[in-house]
């Protein structure tokens, strides 16, 4: 099965943009990214150990949209291996962001293609993603991609 590690730098305006897995350099600009998204600031030191599990799991894929350089968007792509049917994987997307300061240069769209590169290299069956109710503007890009509100979602916090 074939993976791609390093998205190609494409030309975006005056912008180099690259997609490339996330590194430890890279933990504090995604702690950033993670608080524009969810409002919250996350623990470094945390994030460098779940990180370390992460790297370490060959079922997660952890991405960064870089702007000349700079961390601009992320994305995590988990491969869900399945018993169901022909007993192909699926592909759970979370935590997609791009930053506010670089909206509107198709940084998410190469995120979400990229992803799905993936998941069809490995002959998934689907991508899937959950989104919050209140994120509206999220869920016309995912509609603009051809993603469809399929199911009813639930979480139970814990």
């Amino acid at each position: 099965m074939k993976d791609i590690k390093r998205g190609i730098i494409q030309k975006e305006g005056n912008s180099m943009i690259t997609i490339e897995p996330i590194s430890h350099e890279d933990l504090m600009a995604l702690n950033g990214l993670y608080e524009e998204l969810m409002g919250v600031s996350g623990s470094l030191s945390r994030m460098n150990t779940v990180y370390d599990h992460i790297a370490a799991n060959s079922q997660y894929r952890l991405l960064g949209a870089k702007c000349d350089g700079e961390l601009a968007g992320s994305i995590t792509c988990i491969l869900c291996w399945d018993l169901v049917g022909d007993c192909r994987p699926f592909m759970l997307i979370e935590n997609v962001v791009v930053s506010s300061r670089f909206r509107r240069l198709g940084i998410g769209n190469r995120l979400m293609e990229h992803a799905e590169h993936i998941a069809r290299s490995y002959e998934c069956t689907c991508t899937m993603l959950i989104s919050g109710a209140q994120r509206t503007e999220a869920h016309r890009f995912y509609e603009a991609l051809g993603y469809t509100v399929d199911v009813k979602g639930f979480k139970k916090m814990l």
